[in-house]
């Protein structure tokens, strides 16, 4: 047993916190720490006992719920793999990622039931589909009941031998439609943890038993609100922190609208200590929310609000602290491939501007030869992670070998952000040195979104970019050359695309333009199509 295994972790703190301190809040139901180590370690025989076996993976097909962090515990236990699904996601979508990550078993929610029932018999990997929710009458044949699973057997800690080296996985967005599954190592996430720890508290736990004198110091009293989806990195990585630190994880109700009032109604009665958002698409509308009704909600509890994955504005910043002096607002520069790439931290006091992040200790900038760039130079340069790294890309070892690089020695994540370094070793981000659009705190490449756009009959080309969004950070749009310069009509290409992409993706914008002017080799200009753009919509940076 050890500190570098979630399942080891997870079986010391359970013990621990058996005086029934809360573990899992959604909405007004309240699972204790000793009923979900009970129902974990049951749930964790019954995969073992339906089939799956060490390193097996196990597929996440969940909106934010409490048994969300119970089954993932459940599979630390089992020593089994975390994979993550976009709820979003169309048929074929959800196919790749059962498929591509080897699937064995699957909880989904009673909400997805149909959209199983079609895709299940392209997965004959799939041994056990597992459904959550309903009153278990109405289960399908080819599915095992949750909460039968969870309520009966033996509640005991499993005699079993872990190991540092069990993975969980963390599928990316995907470049070109393809998703990515970032292979995670337990031992390498938890030192990765560890290191943020140290530079938050000046030191760290490392054995079990120091582990539970930080759970009885601090972990135990932390209540992580992760107001964005657990399917992707910001949301599951901070709420994976809050379980292993013996604390609570508070989930919505309603996701699928995100709900300001509902959230802060939520901290008020809960005493939420800590939030996870992704930039301005949440953090406006909590804003506004307050300033509508700036004395409904008591917010003393909170601590700090993190985000991670865009950027997060000081205007709003300001307008939050004037609510909630007393909170830090962080913003962590990182990505599915590394964390710890860098902090931006502002409370009442000051901070840094945006796209400003104090440099992570095992962080470093290249540039494309390799050689690091000097800092007040002004030079853009990739970030690049040392250290504690994933292994790579789940059977994927050309895009492996391209984002994890050995420089000078020493193995770096480089998941092609690009940035400055300032004398100071501040960094200024630039951002993905691909076309990546960041929607709302979702990933898109626009390549996948041409592709479905270029399936309609009347459209001969297409390609997309990101623009200023209000609401969204970027919004999607499409400028598209039409077959023989016919107008098509914006509304009906944008349903169609949606009939081949996740909702989420398809384009706010399409515009029409005679000639792409792609060059000669069919490499498309995206400046000059972004510029047409913005200039078409009225926009500028």
């Amino acid at each position: 047993m050890g500190i570098w295994n979630f399942g080891d972790i997870l079986d010391v703190v359970g013990e621990f916190n058996n005086q029934g301190q809360p573990a899992l809040i959604h909405g007004d139901r309240i699972i204790s720490w000793t009923d979900m180590t009970a129902r974990s370690n049951r749930l964790a025989r019954a995969l073992l006992a339906h089939g799956a076996e060490t390193g097996d993976k196990v597929g996440f097909y969940l909106r934010n719920q409490a048994e969300y962090m119970e089954a993932v515990a459940a599979c630390f236990k089992a020593r089994l793999t975390h994979v993550n699904l976009n709820y979003r996601y169309l048929d074929d979508e959800l196919v790749y990622i059962f498929d591509n990550s080897d699937a064995v078993a699957a909880f989904y929610d009673v909400e997805f039931r149909e959209n199983v029932a079609r895709v299940r018999h392209r997965l004959p990997g799939v041994k056990a589909w597992i459904e959550i929710g309903g009153d278990g009458s109405d289960t399908p044949d080819f599915a095992l009941n949750y909460d039968e699973l969870v309520g009966s057997g033996d509640g005991t800690a499993l005699d079993i031998e872990r190991s540092g080296d069990d993975l969980m996985f963390l599928y990316t967005g995907g470049t070109t439609g393809m998703p990515k599954g970032v292979m995670w190592p337990h031992k390498v996430w938890r030192e990765a943890n560890l290191d943020g720890l140290r530079r938050i508290y000046g030191g760290a736990p490392e054995t079990l038993d120091e582990h539970l004198d930080f759970v009885n110091e601090i972990g135990q009293f932390g209540r992580q609100l992760p107001a964005c989806p657990l399917m992707h990195g910001t949301g599951f990585f901070t709420a994976l922190g809050a379980l292993l630190n013996g604390g609570a994880i508070i989930t919505l109700e309603n996701t699928a609208k995100f709900d300001p009032h509902a959230l802060w109604q939520t901290v008020s009665k809960h005493g939420v200590t800590a939030l996870a958002i992704v930039g301005d698409a949440f953090a406006k509308p909590m804003l506004n929310a307050l300033a509508e009704e700036p004395d409904k909600y008591d917010l003393s509890s909170v601590q700090s609000i993190t985000s991670s994955g865009v950027m997060w504005s000081g205007e709003v910043k300001l307008g939050l602290l004037e609510h909630m002096p007393q909170v830090a607002l962080m913003d962590s520069f990182g990505a599915s491939e590394a964390v710890g790439f860098g902090m931006s931290t502002t409370t009442a006091e000051g901070g840094l501007q945006t796209a400003k992040f104090t440099i992570g200790e095992h962080c470093k900038v290249f540039n494309e030869n390799g050689d690091e760039i000097a800092p007040g130079s002004d030079e853009p340069g990739f970030i690049a992670r040392g250290g504690a790294v994933p292994l790579g890309y789940y059977k994927d070892q050309a895009k492996s070998d391209a984002t994890f690089k050995t420089i000078n020695g020493v193995r770096y994540a480089i998941p092609g952000d690009w940035c400055t370094v300032a004398e100071d070793g501040t960094l200024t981000l630039l951002g993905r040195g691909s076309n990546c659009i960041n929607s709302g705190g979702e990933k898109i490449y626009p390549e996948e979104v041409e592709e479905a756009l270029k399936e309609h009959e009347l459209v001969d080309d297409a390609l997309v970019v990101g623009v200023p969004d209000e609401q969204w950070g970027q919004a999607v749009t499409a400028v598209i050359e039409t077959a023989g310069g016919n107008p098509v009509d914006s509304d009906t290409l944008k349903q169609f695309v949606q009939t081949r992409i996740a909702r989420y993706k398809a384009p706010k914008h399409i515009l029409t333009k005679s000639s792409l002017e792609r060059a000669p080799n069919g490499k498309a200009d995206y400046k000059s199509i972004r510029a047409f753009a913005l200039t078409s919509l009225g926009l500028s940076e």
